[in-house]
Order: C-alpha cells, then structure tokens, then sequence
C-alpha cells in the first residue's frame, strides 16, 4: 500500500503517513456543492515567515543525575530509590484522559475536543453536514476565515482540514517544522502543534 500523496510505502491498517502525514483512509474533500450564503469577507494576509534557520531542538530530559551510580543490572541502588505505600500513592488518572486533546488559542478561547468540529469566525455547517462543535473565535481584522477549518478524531488521532479559507492553514510541528495544508485534505496533528489560522494560532495539548 501507497499514500496517494507522496507514493510512500505504507503498513497494511496504516491511519496516516509518516512521511507526510496525510490521513490514508480519508478522502478528499470536495468544496461544498452549496456555497455559504454568506458574502466573504475575509481580508487576505502576507504569506507567514518562514521559521529561523537553525532553530535549536527543544532539551531531551530524562537521564539519571551524574552523581548516582548504577549497580550491575543497569538499576539505581535501593537507597537511592523513594519507595512510596500503595495506600498513600495517589490514584492514577482515568486512562480515557490521555486521550483528550485542548485547541489553545491565541485569542484566549480554550476548547476541549469532543469529537469534529469546525473553526473561524462565525462557524456554520454545510446542509446535511453535522458536528458536534462549532468554535467561533474573535478576529477583528477579519483574517480569519468564517468557517476556516475542520477538526476532529480518527481514534486517537487528532486531524484538521483547512476548509478553503482565504489565508490558508498552516501547522507548526515540534521543532519548528511548518507544513502548509492543502485545502480539503485532512492532516494528523500531535500534541505540541501550533497551527496558524490567519492572523491567529491555536495550540494542541
């Protein structure tokens, strides 16, 4: 199996790419055969910078301090080690919770995904479209689109789809890696991800 965007060589039950992170089940989506009844009034922005090149990585953390001395099975030694009672331990969070995915946006509003949902300035459905959330965020200089993109979750991924708003969409992986999205075609984004809507951007935790 192949990724009908880059021609990479897929898994068989692959969700998404690894080269280029398009969704491999999903189709294309058409533009809607009804336009928003709405005139557009978006106001067209410069094309975004590019990322500073040589950006540094962000810090890897996790190592044993310099100062303890590991035994000869690779472990800590016992004293070293904070031995805690299950009684006292404090319970673990559901496990359901690590799934949930927080869109935090420039603009202030914070929105916990639920399942799909649309983004921009004022979010409406095409007929016969349904979601379950519509997330209207406030852009005075109109560079946001009204209905700018599209979210939602494909097991434990979450994805969007920039629905072919005047400023495009663009997602900014860890790293510092931007990606522009082509319009109609959904993308896998991981927690750590800013994506730029416009003039505004939204966070993904």
């Amino acid at each position: 199996m192949t990724c009908r965007v880059c021609g990479a060589e897929l898994k068989d039950g692959t969700l998404f790419c690894g080269n280029c992170g398009s969704s491999v089940t999903a189709t294309r989506v058409r533009p809607p055969e009804m336009a928003d009844s709405r005139p557009s009034d978006t106001s067209i922005v410069p094309p975004l910078a590019k990322p500073p090149a040589g950006r540094s990585k962000p810090a890897v953390a996790g190592r044993f301090p310099g100062d303890v001395e590991l035994d000869e099975d690779g472990l800590p030694p016992t004293e070293a080690i904070d031995i805690v009672s299950l009684d006292s331990a404090p319970p673990a969070p559901p496990a359901a919770r690590v799934r949930i995915y927080r869109l935090s946006f420039s603009t202030g509003e914070s929105v916990e995904v639920r399942g799909s949902g649309l983004v921009g300035r004022r979010p409406i459905t095409q007929p016969g479209e349904h979601v379950d959330q519509l997330v209207a965020i406030s852009d005075p200089a109109r560079s946001v689109s009204k209905t700018h993109l599209e979210f939602g979750l494909e097991g434990e991924d979450l994805w969007i789809c920039d629905r072919y708003s005047g400023n495009g969409t663009v997602a900014r992986m860890l790293g510092g890696i931007a990606r522009q999205c082509e319009a109609g075609r959904r993308y896998r984004v991981e927690r750590g991800t800013r994506v730029d809507i416009g003039d505004q951007w939204f966070d993904v935790s």
